[in-house]
């Protein structure tokens, strides 16, 4: 008789901090985990290895990483405690300083993790991996064969930005505009389609500037019809985008792209033109109103989102309030109000006249006021609609959340179960809550 063996499985955890680039980036080391026969486990739990995944956006996003590095190591004193992501690209020696990490990757040679990890388990010196970003011309293919628990999924298409904004440290952290080859692309949405997947999001960290490095002639118009030519895509959301990316033509052809849903994020940063000349934007705001208008000629109820930063250096009264008064001009669906970060070794780090912090929350708080009234606004204009609903959650008290096309939150109560499907649903406005309640048509 053969005696049970029962074999280690060593196990890792990820902490992914940041945007959806970063959260990408973790699903697909994760399958490079657990291909090498690792457990993915919570990183409130023991593990043999922590990942932390860094965000350098703000100042906060720092703290938050460094404070997680340490977190890890008081949860297993033994574990090998990696920092990768964009706190750790741009601020390796600050990182080295943190005696508890011992592996530093950064947002190049994620796919080589494991062998880091192994050598590191051979001599235990702690190294810094973090090359310059600068330097590096390939897409790094990391990809997703399954995402876990979710009913959308997210496509990283594209790395870096060449834009430099004044305030932005990103394209220090991520490097120059690399394109992910469309064949890449399609070979993961058809893996999606097969494991039922049917909304897929695009994003990367400036995806307006796909194809520009690519050798044959492509940009992300191509790449977005190829994805809708993936037979079981039913929908294709984008994410961020530059606004000036959508001319009259860009538009009209995105209309003819039967799955594209009507939700445009067009990142603004300020509804003062004065402000955006500083911070290196390169659109006016009656350039964004005119490309707004045009999406909504060529949209029925588009949803327009942005972000908008308050308390930039030099920032008056006065200007902040022409932003306001733009918000409310606009008429957006969603804005993300976030405070002016200072970031060394960007251009307005070195501006005058740097805000009071003060200031700033008070300023946040104003837009999230304003925001919010517009939300609600945007909420009533669709009540009594009917809207194709995708539900990706179930909730224990019998209710499934969804999604509409222009990325409505919708409640519906049934038996039935829908998780997954997209059904035809009558949307009615609910005054105490910013969703939709749902009744099957």
């Amino acid at each position: 008789m053969s005696e049970n063996i029962n074999v280690y499985q060593p196990a890792v955890a990820f902490l992914t901090l940041g945007c959806k680039v970063n959260s990408y980036d973790s699903e697909a080391m994760m399958e490079i985990f657990e291909g090498a026969g690792y457990q993915v486990v919570d990183f409130a739990d023991f593990a043999d290895v922590y990942v932390i995944n860094t965000c350098t956006v703000t100042h906060l996003g720092d703290r938050k990483s460094r404070q997680m590095m340490r977190k890890a190591r008081r949860r297993n004193p033994e574990a090998i405690i990696v920092a990768t992501g964009c706190y750790a690209q741009v601020a390796p020696e600050e990182v080295m300083a943190i005696e508890e990490v011992d592996l530093i990757l950064g947002t190049q040679k994620r796919r080589q993790i494991l062998d880091f990890i192994e050598a590191h388990r051979q001599d235990q010196s702690r190294s810094n991996f973090v090359s310059d970003i600068m330097a590096g011309r390939d897409y790094e293919d990391l990809t997703i064969t399954e995402n876990k628990g979710k009913t959308r999924a997210f496509l990283k298409v594209q790395e870096g930005c060449n834009r430099f904004c004044t305030y932005c440290i990103i394209p220090y952290a991520r490097g120059p505009i690399r394109s992910r080859a469309i064949a890449s692309v399609v070979q993961e949405v058809k893996r999606l389609v097969d494991n039922g997947f049917k909304e897929m999001v695009l994003t990367g960290i400036h995806i307006a500037s796909y194809g520009v490095d690519m050798a044959e002639d492509v940009d992300l118009m191509d790449l977005i019809a190829a994805v809708d030519g993936v037979p079981g895509v039913e929908r294709i959301r984008l994410g961020s985008l530059e606004p000036l990316l959508l001319t009259e033509d860009f538009v009209k052809r995105l209309a003819a792209i039967p799955s594209l849903c009507p939700h445009f994020h067009l990142s603004l940063q300020s509804g003062c033109d004065t402000v955006l000349a500083r911070m290196g934007r390169r659109y006016t705001t009656d350039q964004y109103a005119e490309i707004v208008d045009r999406v909504r000629r060529y949209f029925d109820r588009p949803a327009i989102t942005t972000d908008i930063m308050v308390g930039f250096p030099g920032e008056t009264e006065a200007e902040f309030q022409t932003t306001l008064d733009f918000v409310k001009k606009i008429g957006f669906y969603q804005v993300h109000a976030f405070k002016y970060s200072r970031r060394k070794g960007t251009k307005a780090a070195d501006f005058p006249d740097q805000v009071d912090e003060q200031i700033k929350n008070q300023r946040a708080q104003a837009l999230a006021q304003a925001a919010l009234a517009c939300e609600t606004a945007f909420l009533k204009a669709n009540d009594g609609t009917v809207a194709e609903v995708l539900f990706e959650r179930h909730h224990k008290d019998g209710f499934y959340e969804g999604h509409t096309r222009n990325y409505i939150p919708v409640i519906l109560k049934t038996d039935e179960k829908i998780d997954g499907k997209i059904l035809k649903i009558g949307v009615l406005y609910n005054k105490s809550e910013l969703h939709m309640t749902g009744k099957l048509e």
